[in-house]
């Protein structure tokens, strides 16, 4: 093919269907709503390869897949969560539409999406919880817009902001358990690893195989119940404490009739940490607004006298803390004792009670990590790590004790 000079428009990154050989140049100036013309000076044109057209169909099935997933979670919500999810269903349309645009007629049969976005979509309907906007979060930010030419830099962008709108979604299911989670999570780590260590540790004295399960079970019910008891305690404390610092509800309706000329909610203010000039700004504009007002000011519009978070709701129930560290602690600080229950004893036992613990240490682990956001198998393995060390170290003292002792 001759050179000579061609102009189109240009919807993606890289030419479409043509592409420019690596001798073409290429002059671009914009135009209105984001389309470029280009005057390329071709030497060869080359369609599409088999390739492309494998990864652009893989692209659409993940598309689609993942606008069912939004759907089928905005189907579990309401309000405002619910029109956020449908608007970020349809934005994934928008861009299944893009890949239809270039693959014209190689199109093909309807694909399925990736195996994790069919799981996403799985888990969407079946829970609709924060595990699912936590790991929808981890494959928003996996996007390989970013480093394909034939996806649009509003496609690439559109993925980066909806990772940011997902993690927004999930900040506030994770809020709402935090308290209860967090309870659970130290539950039953604490139970895996304090009773492996007492199994372990007993067991390495030489004591029989009756003895160490014993051990195991008072190790279960002490541990389960302290850890209730303690939690219990703890939000409660949080709470009263809490409870102490909340400004007075009634304190608001007192606003209308304050000293304009004394101005004594800059005291308030400046009780709360601001600066004497940043809390008379701060009071003046709350006054103008009582003045203005017929009735009292609504002091939470105004940034008034109450937090604007509640911290209630982040730190749990005592009730409910202290009923999910006792049932999490007594399932973790079962699986150790389980080997000497059906039997076992001797080194078998102990490597089955270490396999155990191990496993349930990882998906623990892994969970954190999912709902942090965060690499699940890295916080897995930090998990084992720990939980190993601290067994590892109590069988060994039991192994020097016992010799002692023998």
């Amino acid at each position: 093919m001759g050179r000579g000079v061609r102009r189109t428009l240009l919807r993606s990154r890289r030419f479409w269907p043509a592409r420019v050989g690596s001798g073409g140049a290429e002059l671009a100036r914009s135009r209105p709503r984001g389309v470029t013309v280009v005057e390329q000076e071709l030497e060869q044109e080359r369609p599409a390869t088999a390739r492309d057209i494998r990864r652009w169909r893989r692209y659409l099935a993940d598309e689609r897949a993942e606008a069912t997933v939004y759907r089928d979670l905005a189907g579990r919500r309401s309000g405002e969560e619910r029109e956020i999810l449908l608007a970020l269903a349809d934005a994934e349309g928008r861009h299944e539409q893009h890949w239809r645009h270039l693959l014209g007629d190689q199109v093909g049969a309807p694909r399925r999406g990736a195996i994790r976005t069919r799981f996403l979509g799985l888990l969407a309907r079946r829970f609709g919880s924060v595990f699912v906007l936590a790991l929808a979060q981890r494959a928003e930010a996996r996007s390989p817009y970013d480093a394909d030419a034939d996806a649009t830099e509003t496609m690439a962008a559109d993925e980066r902001i909806h990772e940011e709108v997902v993690r927004g979604l999930a900040a506030r299911g994770r809020q709402r358990l935090a308290g209860t989670f967090r309870a659970a999570v130290f539950g039953i780590n604490d139970g895996l690893v304090s009773n492996l260590a007492l199994v372990l540790g007993i067991g390495a004295t030489g004591v029989p195989a009756a003895t160490i399960l014993f051990t195991g079970i008072a190790g279960l019910l002490a541990g389960a119940l302290s850890m209730g008891a303690g939690e219990y305690v703890s939000v409660r404390s949080q709470r009263e404490l809490l409870e102490a610092s909340t400004p007075n509800p009634a304190s608001r309706n007192v606003l209308a009739h304050l000293d304009l000329a004394a101005n004594e909610l800059t005291l308030v203010y400046r009780a709360q940490g601001m600066s004497p000039e940043k809390a008379e700004i701060h009071a003046r504009e709350v006054l103008r607004t009582v003045a203005i007002a017929t009735g009292s000011v609504d002091v939470k519009k105004t940034g008034g006298l109450a937090p604007a978070v509640d911290e209630h709701e982040a730190i749990g129930t005592g009730i409910g803390a202290a009923t999910s560290s006792f049932c999490f602690f007594a399932s973790g600080a079962i699986l150790p004792v389980l080997p000497y229950l059906f039997g076992l004893d001797g080194i078998t036992a102990v490597i089955v009670a270490a396999v155990l613990v191990g496993l349930a240490l990882l998906a623990t682990g892994a969970i954190v990590g999912l709902l942090s956001g965060g690499p699940p198998w890295r916080r897995a393995i930090r998990q084992l790590i720990i939980g190993f060390g601290a067994a590892g170290v109590t069988y060994l003292l039991g192994l020097l004790f016992g010799t002692s002792i023998a």
